[in-house]
């Protein structure tokens, strides 16, 4: 193999893509290179384009080519909710389900003893700002349902509390579709825990 091969370079860069592997990379590069016209020089135009344009709202977080971002612009959000996400991967699955129509905060992480993050490192100031200056009456903690993502809410929970905004948190338990005996104990406890009259 020579020192620096393209081919190879460009296969290791998908690879560290989330969701791709060597293999998936190779398949991509191998369909690259048959198209370059109509598959490569338009996915590097839209990549330089992105790296060029794309910056992190400074109201929300989320990832957008102009600030504030379309969703903290639109007038027809609700502004009186703020959902409460870790990251911009988890404000665009609740987009994608058509689920929430407020605003939202992206912490950009949760509490982590083992992964070095600490309550500096979320960002929360500017959340409680947010709440006092823009009359939110509730914030909704979609984190994951992680020992994390649950030290994260409690904590962020009590900070909340003495602004006099309602928090809630995402119910968690079993899925639609979900089969009890494949659900691990920790989703089944969850589910018992929130049960709801019917």
């Amino acid at each position: 193999m020579r020192a620096h091969d393209p081919i190879e370079h460009l296969i290791g860069l998908l690879a560290k893509l989330p969701g791709l592997g060597r293999r998936s990379a190779r398949r991509a590069v191998l369909k690259m290179l048959m198209q370059p016209e109509q598959a490569m020089l338009p996915l590097a135009a839209a990549l330089r384009e992105a790296a060029a344009a794309v910056r992190p709202c400074r109201i929300c977080g989320n990832l957008d080519d102009q600030d504030p971002c379309h969703i903290c612009r639109d007038p027809q959000r609700d502004r009186s909710v703020i959902c409460v996400v870790e990251g911009v991967a988890e404000l665009w699955a609740l987009e994608r389900a058509h689920a929430h129509r407020g605003l939202y905060h992206v912490l950009g992480g949760t509490l982590s003893a083992l992964g070095g993050m600490g309550p500096e490192d979320l960002s929360v100031q500017p959340l409680l700002s947010r709440i006092a200056e823009d009359k939110v009456e509730e914030v909704i903690l979609a984190l994951p349902a992680t020992v994390d993502g649950a030290t994260t809410a409690h904590w962020l929970g009590d900070r909340l509390r003495p602004s006099g905004v309602q928090v809630t948190r995402l119910a968690q338990g079993v899925p639609i579709g979900g089969a009890l005996d494949v659900l691990d104990e920790g989703t089944l406890a969850a589910a018992l825990k929130a049960r709801r009259v019917v």
